[in-house]
Parts: structure tokens; sequence; C-alpha cells
């Protein structure tokens, strides 16, 4: 989902900073009250970037969404008139609502560079139809294995698939050591 080459004329992304655990809150409420308080020539996209992230406790595997900035939405806007001055109606919209502290940059909003606003895209891009582990592993790490025919083993990481959230693992088996795919959700860190 790469960054919109054409946006609404005088169009420039902000980020919204906002209380914990209320970014969706936020979103919501723009997205749904921007058209009823005729805004709509002022506020545009909402984005709140999100992975999913999976893990496995007490032997079943979980995914939940999480967020890639937590405690920021971003919001495309035209919130600067021709002559540069701020548009209030749009920012004390934004600025009041429930859950908003505030625009970064304060009570003058600084629009992002392209640059960062290319960096959300392509995080909101990766993170796009696949699954992250909660836990990052690393080649030659020991892992025990906690699901599958080798539950309850031990063994070594000789390669990481990241595409495809698979690990290659050398467990001995009769003083041998076989290598098994797993998926990353199947094994855990010795000390965790």
């Amino acid at each position: 989902m790469p960054a919109p080459s054409t946006s609404p004329a005088g169009a420039q992304w902000f980020a919204v900073h906002t209380l914990s655990g209320q970014e969706n809150k936020v979103k919501t409420y723009i997205e749904k009250f921007k058209k009823p308080e005729e805004l709509d020539d002022f506020l545009f996209e909402v984005l709140l970037p999100t992975e999913v992230v999976s893990e496995v406790k007490g032997g079943k595997k979980s995914t939940k969404v999480r967020k890639l900035y937590p405690g920021y939405v971003f919001l495309q806007a035209r919130l600067y008139g021709e002559d540069g001055k701020l548009i209030n109606k749009p920012w004390y919209f934004v600025k009041e609502a429930s859950g908003v502290i505030g625009f970064v940059g304060g009570d003058r909003p600084s629009a992002l560079r392209k640059a960062d606003v290319d960096e959300i895209y392509a995080r909101i891009e990766a993170a796009s139809g696949k699954e992250v582990p909660k836990v990052q592993y690393n080649v030659g790490e020991e892992v025990k294995i906690t699901d599958g025919a080798f539950a309850s083993l031990t063994g070594r990481i000789d390669e990481i698939d990241p595409d495809r959230g698979k690990l290659r693992v050398s467990v001995s088996i009769f003083g041998r050591f076989t290598p098994v795919e797993l998926e990353y959700w199947q094994v855990q860190r010795m000390n965790d």
C-alpha cells in the first residue's frame, strides 16, 4: 500500500498524539463525525498502522493486533490556509476529541515530511497479511519445542524464514541431529 501520489489540495499529514489505548476511539470519532461537522473539505484520511502478532501461551496459539505507532494516529488534513494561518475549525475538532492529547507541534501542528509518510506506508505494507511472532529468534539459539511430534525436546535454530514464519531446528534424536521445520509459535526460548 504505497503512499498515495495525489492528495487533496493543501492537504498534509499530521501526527496526532493520543492517550494510550485510545487510538482506535480517536480514529473512529474523526471518521464518524467529520461529515456531520462539515469537515470533509479539511479532514481526509486517518491512519492507524497495525500488525498481527502471534504468541503461544499455555500451549495455545493466539494472535492479536498490535499498533505500529502506539499513542499516535496519522491524519491527512488541510489545517493551514493559503495565507499560512491555522484553520481553527478542523484543528479544534481534532484537538478537542476525547482521547486526543494534541497535535505533534502543539498549537502550530508540524506536518510530517514526505519521507516520514513513505516510511509509515512502507511499514503498513510490510505488515500487511503477515503474522509477526511476538518473540524474535536468532540462528544458533537453543529452544524448547512446545508443540507437535517433537514437543518437550530441545534443539538449536539453524535457519529462520521470517516470510513463512518457520524455523529449521536441529533436534537430537537417538544421538543424531535431525533438522525439523517448525513454526515460530511451536518453540520457546530456553529461559522463558
